[in-house]
């Protein structure tokens, strides 16, 4: 064998309609297998004041929200590729915005995965991903991840968006000034 004559003496060469491997797949199809194997999700909610027992933010001071767990599952970049046969598409996904529903009838969006706070900036404005409640009471905060994925293979390409949520909850107080 050699690579002018690549076959060996006994091969019998025949025409076939089609390859041995098959018609090509779907490329969308493979676009959605990449996405499925990215693990995509909901962000975990970081905001200050903080959920759970006994947390109370003040009325009129800023509430900063941020994403929590920062990666490539919850805000992206990511990229995967799905395989078929000789086939192949790859996909990437990014959030494109975050819309976060403050649970009295504001929505806040966010470009950013916002900036975690810390205990420095008292009672700064986050600087990227902010609010501020005017009236005391329990809030319902659901942060909405816009995802979009671009794909490209087998000569085609496109787009797909996919929502994910994560929700919380939040209480907000005013302060009392006692006198005598």
């Amino acid at each position: 064998m050699t690579l002018t004559d690549p076959f060996p003496a006994d091969t019998i060469p025949r025409w076939a309609p089609s390859p041995p491997w098959g018609a090509p797949p779907d490329p969308e199809a493979l676009a959605r297998a990449a996405v499925e194997s990215m693990g995509l999700r909901a962000i975990q909610i970081g905001i200050v004041p903080e959920q759970g027992p006994g947390r109370v933010g003040l009325v009129g001071l800023p509430t900063w929200m941020w994403v929590q767990d920062l990666g490539g599952a919850t805000w992206g970049p990511i990229t995967r590729t799905a395989t078929s046969g000789p086939w192949s598409v790859t996909a990437t996904a990014e959030v494109e915005r975050i819309e976060w529903d403050m649970g009295d009838g504001t929505t806040v969006v966010c470009t950013t995965p916002g900036t975690p706070y810390e205990d420095r900036f008292g009672d700064m404005d986050s600087p990227d991903c902010g609010h501020r409640y005017e009236v005391q009471g329990h809030y319902p905060v659901s942060a909405t991840s816009y995802w979009v994925i671009t794909w490209a293979g087998l000569g085609r390409s496109g787009t797909i968006e996919m929502d994910l949520v994560q929700e919380g909850q939040i209480v907000m107080g005013e302060a009392q000034v006692l006198s005598q």
